[in-house]
């Protein structure tokens, strides 16, 4: 049986490509498939499997910015080494491993220019990452036998910007685990609400995502909110995420006296329980390649306001489009999307209702799969 070598930052359920990264190499060893992982991180859990080896590669200073190089060599070495000696097969994320075999791409840096209010160092620093970024994915993926995109958004955006031929590339869509997300009774609804101290009768809304280059779009819904709360008796935005802007996020949220309808949660490894207990998300990201959060927050049961030029976008059904912002810079586009769902929500939960069943049809088993076979058929490594 032909090993595989995975190289990619992380392999942990924390994160969206990282979720998806763990459960193709979950996948592997469940299978039987000595399964070498080329990371800084990985789940303690995935390492105990005998199948998988795990090559850990240093971050200096904890920074991204020092490590990727250090994944790309490491990751070159075993790759090299497996393939040459047993034939493995290789699959790298984008830019981070310039190795020619499988590319899985969740992102294409060159779709997407940070728009940072950082200034100094940082701001440096955060431009540096994405002219580095874009170089190493344009490298990676020219070299590529095959690519697998996480959407038809993320293979359009490959071909404008890199020069590789069309029929290389296949869109998997991710899976989820149905095991946890799913949606509740109401009863159940309520005592998860008391569990994490939410109110169960006011209106709740999420937000997911990061709050540092603005990307996930925040400073919208916050400019939005006002007219939201102002329509909607009691609304609550619960915000799930960290980055380098919450705290200055935190503070207008103060002196604008939205303090008792907007709520900081910070990183939590209970997304899931947070998104049972909400009735919509709200999700006007500038640049999505996919959007697993939306994908999570619907297997939910969670309506989801979202852009129309993010990648999930396109597996919307006609009768939900409304729930599409044309828009994502317009405030007032996103207040009237979500005012709108809540005064016809009731008309709309069929259709929702179907489409949560829909998502959660597809598992991260199926996805890996689909990957699999793709690579065997598509791409064979002759060493």
């Amino acid at each position: 049986m032909r090993p595989w070598v995975l190289i990619s930052g992380d392999f942990v359920d924390t994160g969206g490509m990282d979720r998806a990264n763990a459960a193709l190499a979950r996948y592997l060893a469940q299978q039987g498939i000595p399964t070498h992982l080329v990371a800084f991180r990985a789940d303690p859990q995935l390492l105990d499997r005998k199948e998988v080896t795990f090559h850990r590669v240093p971050k200096p200073l904890g920074a991204y910015t020092l490590g990727l190089p250090l994944l790309d060599r490491l990751g070159r070495r075993v790759a090299r080494r497996m393939a040459r000696q047993h034939r493995a097969r290789v699959l790298v994320n984008g830019g981070c491993c310039r190795f020619g075999d499988v590319n899985w791409v969740h992102f294409v840096n060159a779709a997407w220019t940070p728009q940072s209010h950082r200034a100094g160092f940082r701001r440096a620093v955060g431009r540096f990452n994405h002219r580095r970024g874009c170089r190493d994915e344009r490298a990676a993926l020219t070299r590529a036998r095959v690519i697998i995109a996480n959407s038809r958004l993320t293979a359009a955006h490959i071909t404008q910007w890199i020069p590789v031929a069309p029929e290389l590339i296949h869109t998997v869509y991710y899976g989820v685990d149905r095991s946890r997300f799913f949606p509740l009774a109401e009863a159940q609804r309520i005592d998860a609400c008391h569990e994490l101290h939410f109110p169960p009768d006011r209106p709740l809304f999420a937000f997911v995502g990061g709050l540092g280059d603005r990307r996930k779009g925040f400073d919208t819904v916050l400019a939005a909110w006002p007219q939201i709360s102002g329509r909607i008796d009691g609304a609550l935005l619960l915000v799930i995420g960290s980055g380098s802007e919450a705290a200055a996020f935190a503070r207008i949220v103060e002196d604008r006296g939205l303090s008792s309808s907007i709520r900081f949660l910070g990183r939590r490894e209970d997304v899931h329980r947070v998104l049972q207990c909400c009735h919509a998300m709200v999700a006007p990201t500038r640049y999505e390649a996919y959007g697993l959060a939306v994908h999570e927050a619907i297997c939910c049961g969670v309506a989801a306001i979202v852009s129309r030029h993010s990648g999930v976008a396109e597996r919307f059904p006609r009768d939900l489009e409304e729930l599409l912002l044309e828009d994502v810079e317009s405030p007032g586009e996103l207040a009237a999307r979500v005012i709108s769902w809540w005064e016809r929500r009731s008309r709309l939960a069929g259709a929702l209702s179907a489409f949560c069943e829909e998502l959660r049809s597809r598992s991260w088993e199926d996805m890996s799969r689909e990957i699999t076979q793709i690579a065997q058929i598509n791409a064979p490594n002759e060493g």
